[in-house]
């Protein structure tokens, strides 16, 4: 595998990184870059090039596991501390779990159809469009006098709301922490902590996804394609660390309608240019 090739992968991860966890859509970012600009599968087969798109996500889960560490920690009932310092009960992995399940089993039910008909530019565009349709309801009418300041005031059934509002990002385009932080903000909670309700969410979601394509495509790969993937999982990690730390240090104070509309120019863009 030549340098160029390597690149290509630096260039995928870094959009990867850089995009996950903001309200943009990772996979339609990489998608469109792929298809318009790098085209992996002239050197890769089809479904090396999906499950690439989806294994470097595990770069960006190893971010959030890191950010998050000490929450983690205690979830699992390894830190010894289940409320604040206020007095106040922690986030519960049971309110993790519960908000997982929707869009989990939606997956596992759909994932052959996803990846068979919903990878390619043009559905992404519609996913890019009607998220960003989403962001802004959402901070038109949500937001205003949020209740739940903290992700450790999330209720259960605001948690399974939000796991059900997170079912829509599993069309391309429409963008996870896009969904579930609007379905977030509808639901009375600030916009730090429906993201940082997203971030949690999304490790066990992600990783389970990117475990189930290895297993499922393991018999498509090749060792050439080893270095491909680590520079890409490399990448994106790095760059997930960084766009993480910067997305929650703003996202109260910019909120949704920017990267809204940043969604519906792009979508634009891509459609007069390319299509």
């Amino acid at each position: 595998m030549d340098l160029l090739t390597l690149i290509k992968a630096i260039i995928l991860g870094f959009v990867e990184g850089m995009t996950e966890f903001a309200p943009v859509s990772s996979t339609g970012h990489m998608i469109i870059v792929d298809d318009m600009w790098l085209h992996s599968k002239e050197f890769l087969s089809k479904y090396e090039a999906n499950t690439f798109k989806v294994v470097i996500q595990l770069g960006s889960i190893l971010a959030v596991v890191i950010i998050f560490k000490d929450r983690f920690i205690e979830m699992l009932g390894l830190g010894g501390r289940s409320k604040n310092s206020e007095g106040q009960s922690r986030l519960k992995l049971s309110q993790v779990i519960i908000g997982l399940i929707p869009a989990g089993v939606l997956g596992v039910l759909f994932e052959d159809y996803i990846d068979e008909h919903l990878f390619s530019t043009e559905t992404v565009l519609i996913g890019l469009v009607i998220g960003a349709l989403l962001m802004i309801f959402a901070d038109i009418f949500g937001g205003k006098n949020p209740k739940t300041i903290s992700v450790d005031q999330i209720t259960y059934k605001q948690a399974f709301s939000i796991g059900l509002i997170q079912c829509f990002s599993l069309w391309p385009g429409f963008s996870r922490s896009g969904s579930t932080i609007s379905g977030g903000v509808l639901l009375g909670l600030t916009h730090r902590a429906a993201a940082d309700f997203t971030f949690i969410m999304a490790v066990p979601i992600m990783a389970g996804a990117s475990m189930l394509s290895l297993l499922k495509n393991l018999e498509y790969f090749s060792l050439d394609a080893l270095p491909f993937f680590i520079a890409g999982f490399l990448s994106a990690f790095v760059f997930a660390l960084i766009s993480i730390r910067f997305f929650l240090k703003m996202i109260n104070k910019v909120k949704l309608i920017p990267f809204a509309i940043y969604r519906i120019v792009l979508a634009g863009l891509i459609y007069f240019i390319f299509l």
